[in-house]
């Protein structure tokens, strides 16, 4: 003889029963076999099922059949043998002539003790129309993905307009100090267009260091080194990806001060090297320009800085990095070195730079 039901497993039978009938979600108390002991309305009523008629069906009857998806079935049994529990399954019912809907179903065995039968408390939440927003999202962002990167493609095809006009204007101006102010402009709108290149073949945030400082000093070299077996630039680079704003720091850093070297660093036809070099580790970064032309002359006075000194200290000061100015012996080297610190505060005053 089967084991008489005990009044606590009777009171949480009635009590399951109660909660599922008024329940204003979908939801289904089904026994051993996966068939429907009671459904709540909100069921019948999200899947056009007469709810007079849906007591005794099996789970897998209900409808026209839509609900008899195999692996859903299997995983339902093994519920009911106390074998699995299906959390968060997700799954698309397809009912002819009402579309399709994507559904999240969770499943739990109820047991009530000795000489009570298990039952499966099912709940069923319908997610189409947050699938639906999450693909409009998706595709909203990938259009302005492509968006963006063809606006970053004419903004760069911009620049080098740009910056074409400025190299032929100096190279018809008269005064060799407006030529020499042309040539920066050209250099530093080159050093723009470049990370402006970076961005469109790179993704939307991160650029890679080493393309993006190897292109860049390949447009400085192009414009302002006429004989390249005389100066050449050299550029070494950890393989790293950074944010696309600290790449374009960095990048008019190296801007400034390879342009600085071109000028200041080779007079009279001396032969040289200019290294640029970027390493990081973990949250740490250094970047150093050096070459190794006369080095740093030493003028009696304070030394004004000027309009690349400047940018550099703003630059530095904007990335929480340190600038030093050291002799290579020969040559100079700059170096830009970011630590960062737990103790490390936003308020904290920068780091002085001094005059490059």
């Amino acid at each position: 003889m089967p084991s008489p039901v005990s009044p606590d497993a009777e009171l949480g039978l009635n009590l399951a029963l109660a909660v599922v009938g008024s329940s204003h979600a979908p939801v289904l108390l089904l026994d051993e076999n996966r068939a429907v002991i009671v459904a709540s309305d909100a069921f019948c009523a999200a899947f056009d099922i007469d709810p007079k008629t849906i007591v005794g069906k099996t789970f897998a009857d209900l409808g026209n059949g839509e609900w008899a998806i195999p692996q859903l079935q299997s995983l339902l049994k093994a519920t009911a043998s106390g074998l699995a529990e299906v959390k968060n399954y997700e799954f698309d019912l397809k009912r002819p002539g009402l579309g399709t809907r994507c559904l999240v179903l969770n499943a739990h065995k109820l047991s009530y003790g000795v000489g009570a039968e298990p039952r499966l408390l099912l709940a069923i939440s319908d997610v189409t129309d947050a699938r639906i927003a999450e693909k409009m999202n998706d595709d909203l962002v990938h259009d302005k993905s492509v968006l963006l990167q063809e606006l970053q493609h004419r903004v760069a095809n911009s620049l080098q307009i740009i910056a074409s006009v400025l190299l032929q204007s100096a190279r018809k101006v008269q005064s060799e100090e407006v030529r020499g102010h042309l040539r920066d402009a050209h250099s530093r709108v080159m050093s723009v267009a470049a990370i402006q290149r970076q961005l469109a073949v790179a993704s939307l945030d991160k650029v890679d260091v080493g393309p993006y400082l190897h292109q860049l000093c390949e447009s400085i070299g192009a414009s302002m080194i006429h004989d390249h077996d005389q100066i050449s630039i050299e550029v070494t680079s950890a393989r790293e990806q950074v944010q696309a704003n600290i790449s374009v720091s960095l990048g008019l850093v190296v801007t400034e001060l390879v342009i600085n070297a071109l000028k200041h660093a080779f007079p009279d036809g001396r032969h040289g090297k200019i290294a640029v070099d970027y390493q990081r580790s973990g949250a740490d970064w250094a970047l150093s320009v050096s070459d190794d032309g006369i080095g740093m002359t030493m003028q009696p006075g304070p030394i004004k800085a000027g309009l690349g000194t400047n940018i550099v200290q703003a630059l530095a000061k904007q990335m929480d990095a340190s600038v030093t100015v050291t002799d290579a012996a020969p040559g100079t080297r700059v170096t830009l070195e970011h630590h960062f610190t737990a103790a490390q505060s936003a308020d904290a005053p920068p780091t002085p730079a001094p005059a490059v």
